[in-house]
């Protein structure tokens, strides 16, 4: 199983504060971690919503929002992609996980299992699965 762990965004990493280099060093120390046991897929950080934009879908038509957005504790610092057992395994590999943000402030991770193609049903016919492994094959070619 996959599961997508996404770390909530703060007021520091929202205003662009890059982290300290003993917080660094620590999270590179879990993500070896992760790696040497077979666990990490991928991990990221990622760029205030400042820089970011959204695309809103209503009525047939598209709408471009640019960012900084409101609601921080909405908003996604920096994930991790795994492949644990359950959820359960996938819960305590991430309680191992340094706290994201310096200083004692409250900082929480989500973690959501990803869909596999068994999870779709008889909707997902062979000719999409067919098309989705093609994809998968194409993606992992070009990187």
């Amino acid at each position: 199983m996959r599961f997508m762990v996404m770390v909530r965004a703060n007021k520091d990493s929202e205003a662009g504060m890059m982290p300290s280099e003993t917080l660094l060093a620590e999270m590179g120390r879990f993500n070896e971690e992760l790696v040497k046991a077979g666990v990490l897929l991928a991990g990221e950080g990622l760029h205030p919503s400042s820089k970011g934009a959204r695309i809103r879908f209503a009525g047939g038509r598209q709408r471009v929002i640019d960012g900084p957005f409101a609601e921080t504790k909405e908003l996604i610092a920096g994930f991790w992609l795994i492949q644990a057992k359950s959820l359960e395994e996938a819960i305590e590999w991430m309680k191992r996980c340094p706290a994201p943000f310096e200083g004692g402030q409250e900082s929480e991770i989500e973690i959501r299992r990803v869909f596999e193609a068994e999870d779709f049903g008889a909707e997902f016919t062979p000719e999409l699965r067919e098309q989705e492994e093609r994809l998968r094959a194409e993606i992992a070619a070009r990187h």
